[in-house]
């Protein structure tokens, strides 16, 4: 994919994550959620929440354990990429020396980090459940869990192509880690702590960050004279 083309994606990805955020807000708000919390897109929401089977404590407990699962396997490649920047930083006796792109994923990481973080402070929405041993509304949107996989996984696949030079290892990689994205991004529907408006902004704001990091990537690479 050419510069120009993931520009443009960056582009059209966050135009339509803020224009996603606004008609959450906006369009069809009602009291559909616990102890009356405001929705946005209230009819679809509930009704696509009411689609599945829940267990008696409010959610599938298999497929949100499955998501959950995936996301701490998330967190443990994050943490092996970063021994591996540290590692290279203790080697290479300059943090100049690591290699660029997984500087530029270090950053990424970082984004999403901030952006949780931010959500939590301003939100935009309560989840569809009151989670068992809690006592209060907790921020949904957009699915935390979501934006996680999709990023670090989604971030994976496109290092993968600067360190593997065989392509069919690199394509089965890449196939595996799709895979694991989309049981998580299913997970997550299905478990039903989250509305369905909560997992599209996290996969529109997934979409937003990792076709600008593409690009830094791409640049990285060529810096870094990996394969």
């Amino acid at each position: 994919m050419k510069k120009r083309t993931k520009i443009i994606l960056f582009v059209v990805a966050l135009i339509l994550s803020i224009a996603w955020i606004v008609i959450v807000k906006t369009v069809d708000v009602g009291k559909v959620g616990p102890r009356g919390s405001e929705v946005g897109l209230s009819l679809i929401n509930s009704s696509f929440h009411d689609l599945w089977h829940y267990d008696e404590c409010g959610y599938n407990v298999f497929w949100y354990d499955l998501s959950w699962y995936i996301g701490l396997f998330s967190l443990a490649v994050v943490g092996i990429l970063g021994l591996t920047g540290l590692i290279q930083l203790i080697m290479r006796k300059s943090l100049l020396k690591v290699d660029k792109c997984i500087l530029a994923a270090g950053v990424l990481y970082i984004v999403t980090g901030m952006l949780y973080v931010l959500f939590e402070k301003v939100v935009i929405n309560y989840r569809p459940i009151i989670m068992p041993d809690y006592d209060y509304l907790e921020p949904s949107f957009p699915s935390s869990h979501t934006m996680l996989i999709i990023i670090v996984l989604g971030s994976v696949m496109l290092l993968l192509r600067n360190y593997i030079s065989k392509t069919s290892l690199r394509l089965c990689c890449q196939f595996f880690f799709l895979l694991i994205i989309i049981a998580a991004i299913l997970g997550r529907v299905i478990c039903g702590v989250h509305w369905f408006s909560d997992i599209i902004g996290g996969m529109l704001i997934s979409l937003t960050l990792l076709s600008l990091f593409s690009v830094f990537n791409e640049k990285a690479a060529k810096k870094d004279e990996i394969v």
